[in-house]
């Protein structure tokens, strides 16, 4: 029987439609996610000049010496700087462990952990505040934030792992102007960011977590020498050591009090140094403690919880004259308000793209002009932002024309569109400072007056600064709309191929349906999961039991199908309740929770145990091939003694995962890479030549289905039962590997889970193998599909970026590696789809669905019957999945929560989307190659056969 689609036509359509989705999806995320614009150039002496109608473009700037561009600026903002800067980064502190949270201080323990930072917050000395930081909440994104006070745009998340320099305008760039010397030890993020600016160095790597000692050490080393001597200006330390402590343990870890008691003693050797420094006449230095992100309860960042954005901006040599502890440490502002606060108190003119506020209270020891001085140089900076990115702000046609000064003095509500608002507070602010400016003797004013100005500028800044932190910038909608189009017609082709399928296998099944050994009992998926919930929530269990061994009297395969669909659901009921996902239930108790709080000893306990079955498991089911006995042996050997030096990393190392370093651990898990490499692509790529080759008709005999299906001439022709066996193994070794590396990179919690989803699986296969040749094979794979899915809820992934583990990516690494360290959190992340994926090979091997053959079948025919649906399945469900996620996105590109909730879910979509592409692509080439090597064999004997005739 010829067929219109033919395996070639099935194939190209096939990648014509993923091509496709490709194109789609990647015209969509580039038109979605720009990278924010920036206003070109830097900020000069204009300034320290109001915004006029011809912007003014001083040319003398570039060609001042740095000394006299020094002068200019401190002469014409009229604020005197201080002199030296010491920018202190503590990579992941949560602004609450030092300032507390709710109106509350931070727990004894904490502030126990830093006696002296917290006595210069009791003692007035110091000015803290929480500095909200924006998604997405990662190192260098958070950096740029601080230097440049802009936020950049949400997929600095991925540059955040190949950092470019940043050549925007920014703090760093402006103290280079002025003539500033400045050095830095720590992340190697600022070398990065600015190549060639530190005239002193010593960068560390920022993603190897394992080391929490060394990380720091190398930065602690430098203070002595550096704080003695006096041939820089700004000094940054970024220490990352704390960060990693959480990644590993998270915030509880036992590590976390003596991170934090050493940072301590870092704050006061640097403090004690610079009163003494000012003390012998070197000017006077501003120590700033910062933090990039704050850390979840278990360690991660990424998103934007509040204890992902609670970063910690701390002030230690601001001399005020306020020593109320809960004044200054209860203070929530933006993380960008660091970058105008520091150009400020430094006399440089504030970057171009800021869109910070001056930070209350960081000018308290100035005189009232010289603050209300530093207002209104923030508001000019705004204002000529606002007028780039607002036509309605332009001079020509501004709102702000026609208002006169008296006026200004008596505006008490603005309200309008947004330029006429933000025209309107702008105006409010200015005019009573030209009030104050033009004060009489005779009529002096009051610290009331004073205090209007201040929250009238306040009132302007803070406007404006929130509607330029949230302007989304304007998208190409042609993009967008043939990204979707795109995305859409893949979409039906896929599910058009499926379709057609599904009607030709459905065609040649009708054609047997008189053969009454395959019409008895046609029990299908839906029936047989409804009946055993029936069995499960109805029954009692020796009734259930009862009905199963009357069942098994009847029919056997009836029985192995029910008890495989109890035991996904028992399964997936427990696998549901291991861990509470979601932004919103993450804090609710879970069986997870519970099995940490019993101690270290027990989940070490249950991942070695776990361990033990899940080996046995596969031993158990290697036993059940059918191919040959000696090469079966010597696979599943290799197998297991990589999986005993699994279990022994378990036992030896697991307890010391909070070294630096461990040389042996490291080597031994090189070992086990290298040993599951070569085990599982040497039997992928050795067994179908070594597997013994079948032509005699006894053969087919051996397997029930395919002596009653599938013709004697093609049993003969082509090798079906040598490629079952071939792939029965080769499968297996694929679902092997994947349970050791498991074992070895997820976290020991998730040991269980893993068996679980194993079990699922073998349960899955039981079903299919006892499902005949006409029971629904896409409802399977589908099903398949969706266990998946659900298993990657299960290990304690969600929607956000801060439950990615950023931990296990560097087991078994002696140095940091972007390729390899993102390839190993792509396996820890999307372990259960990939491993539902992997496991379509097993699948192809017990299914008997496609075993429905015509007489005068090909090789073609038998590769499409075989790999149509497990290919085109996971692709058309995914492409019906990300096309309805990016059209929800595009509903909702105005959203309030459009970067913080519905972008990162779409990136693990697309990320997902990937996962799916290679699942597919080492099933469809698994398949493909084993095919045509028994194929050539096969043809070989049998012309060899004649010859011997």
């Amino acid at each position: 029987m010829s067929s219109s689609l033919t395996c070639a036509k099935l194939t190209i359509l096939t990648i014509t439609g993923v091509t496709i989705q490709i194109i789609g999806l990647s015209l969509f995320v580039y038109g979605f996610f720009p990278v924010k614009p920036a206003l070109s150039g830097v900020s000069g002496a204009e300034s320290f000049r109001p915004p006029t109608c011809t912007p003014l473009h001083n040319q003398t700037d570039s060609d001042l010496p740095p000394h006299n561009l020094k002068s200019l600026y401190k002469e014409l903002s009229g604020i005197a700087p201080f002199d030296r800067l010491v920018l202190m980064v503590i990579d992941g502190l949560p602004a609450e462990f030092v300032l507390g949270k709710d109106d509350k201080p931070p727990p004894k323990a904490l502030m126990d952990a830093m006696p002296y930072t917290q006595s210069l917050l009791a003692n007035g000395m110091a000015i803290g505040y929480h500095a909200k930081a924006a998604p997405p909440t990662v190192t260098m994104p958070r950096l740029k934030a601080m230097v440049s006070g802009a936020i950049g745009g949400f997929l600095d998340v991925a540059f955040n792992f190949n950092t470019q320099a940043l050549l925007d305008d920014n703090l760093l760039g402006q103290f280079l102007k002025i003539g500033w010397k400045m050095v830095m030890f720590g992340d190697e993020t600022w070398l990065k960011l600015f190549p060639g600016l530190f005239t002193r160095h010593d960068g560390v790597g920022s993603f190897f977590v394992k080391d929490t000692v060394q990380v720091d050490q190398n930065v602690s080393r430098h203070l002595g020498d550096e704080l003695s001597r006096d041939d820089w200006d700004l000094m940054v330390l970024h220490y990352l050591g704390l960060d990693h402590v959480g990644h590993i343990g998270g915030r509880n870890s036992i590590l976390m009090a003596p991170k934090l008691l050493e940072m301590d003693k870092v704050v006061k050797m640097i403090h004690t140094s610079v009163i003494a420094g000012q003390e012998n006449g070197q000017g006077q230095t501003l120590l700033v403690v910062v933090s990039d992100h704050g850390m979840t309860y278990n360690g991660n960042h990424g998103g934007s919880s509040f204890e992902e954005t609670d970063s910690l901006a701390l002030f230690i040599g601001l001399r005020n004259h306020v020593s109320d502890y809960a004044l200054y440490t209860l203070n929530t502002v933006y993380q960008v308000d660091v970058a105008p606060t520091l150009a400020l108190l430094f006399g440089v003119p504030i970057p171009k793209n800021n869109v910070g506020v001056l930070l209350s209270g960081t000018f308290g020891s100035f005189t009232d002009d010289q603050q209300l001085k530093a207002l209104e140089l923030n508001s000019w900076q705004l204002l000529r932002l606002l007028q780039a990115q607002l036509p309605g702000l332009s001079c020509e046609n501004s709102p702000c024309d026609g208002f006169s000064d008296d006026q200004g003095c008596r505006i008490n509500k603005c309200s309008g569109n947004i330029e006429n608002t933000i025209c309107c507070l702008y105006l409010k602010a200015t005019m009573l400072h030209s009030s104050w400016r033009l004060k009489d003797v005779s009529r002096p004013y009051s610290r009331e007056d004073y205090s209007g100005i201040v929250a009238a500028y306040y009132e302007f800044l803070k406007t404006a600064s929130e509607w330029l932190s949230r302007r989304v910038t304007d998208k190409p909608v042609n993009l967008l709309a043939f990204g979707v189009a795109a995305m859409m017609l893949s979409c039906l082709i896929l599910l058009s191929l499926i379709f057609s399928f599904y009607k030709e296998v459905y065609n040649m099944k009708m054609q047997q349906c008189f053969d009454s050994k395959y019409s008895m009992h046609t029990w299908s998926l839906v029936e047989t999961f409804v009946l055993g919930v029936i069995l499960i929530l109805v029954s009692l269990p020796v009734e259930a039991s009862r009905s199963l061994f009357g069942l098994y009297k009847g029919n056997k395969k009836i029985a192995f199908q029910m008890c495989s669909i109890f035991v996904l659901i028992i399964s997936g009921r427990t696998l549901r309740g291991w861990h509470q996902g979601g932004v919103n239930w993450t804090y609710l108790p879970d069986i997870s929770k519970w099995l940490e709080k019993a101690g270290s000893n027990h989940v070490k306990s249950i991942q070695l145990v776990s361990g033990l079955l899940m080996i046995s498991l596969c031993l158990f089911a290697l036993s059940l091939s059918g191919s040959r006995r000696k090469i079966s042996l010597a696979v599943g050997f290799s197998f297991l003694m990589f999986g005993l030096l699994v279990l022994q990393h378990i036992q030896k190392y697991q307890d010391n995962i909070f070294v630096s370093s461990n040389y042996n651990a490291t080597l031994l898990v090189q070992i086990i890479f290298a040993g599951l490499g070569i085990a599982t692509i040497g039997t992928f790529v050795a067994y179908p030549w070594l597997m013994p080759i079948c032509i005699s008709k006894i053969c087919s005999s051996h397997h029930s289905f395919m002596s009653g299906s599938v013709p004697i001439e093609i049993q003969n022709e082509y090798p079906l039962l040598e490629l079952k066996n071939s792939l029965y193994l080769i499968g297996w070794a694929y679902l092997f590997c994947w349970c050791l590396l498991q074992l070895l990179l997820q976290q020991p919690i998730n040991a269980l889970p893993m068996l679980l989803l194993f079990v699922q699986i073998l349960a899955s296969l039981i079903y299919a193998s006892n499902g005949g040749v006409h029971h629904k094979q896409w409802v399977e794979i589908a099903a398949l599909y969706y266990l998946g899915m659900a298993g990657h809820f299960a290990l304690g992934n969600s929607n956000t970026l801060a439950t990615i583990d950023v931990a296990g990516a560097f087991i078994g690494m002696s140095s940091y590696s972007t390729l390899l360290s993102g390839i190993l959190m792509f396996i820890i992340t999307y372990a259960s789809p990939s491993f539902f994926l992997l496991s379509i090979v097993m699948y192809i091997s017990v299914d008997t669905s496609y075993l429905v053959i015509p007489q005068k079948a090909d090789s073609e025919h038998l590769l499409k019957n075989m790999l149509a649906f497990p290919c085109l399945v996971p692709l058309g469900v995914n492409s019906i999945i990300l096309t309805a996620y990016t059209i929800v996105l595009l509903l909702m590109r105005n959203h309030l929560f459009v970067w913080s909730v519905f972008s990162p879910k779409y990136l693990y979509v697309c990320a997902t989307t990937l996962c799916v592409y290679i699942g597919v692509s080492f099933v469809a080439a698994t398949v493909i190659y084993s095919y045509l090597v028994l194929a050539l064999r096969k043809r070989m004997q049998g012309f060899s056969s004649i010859d011997t005739r």
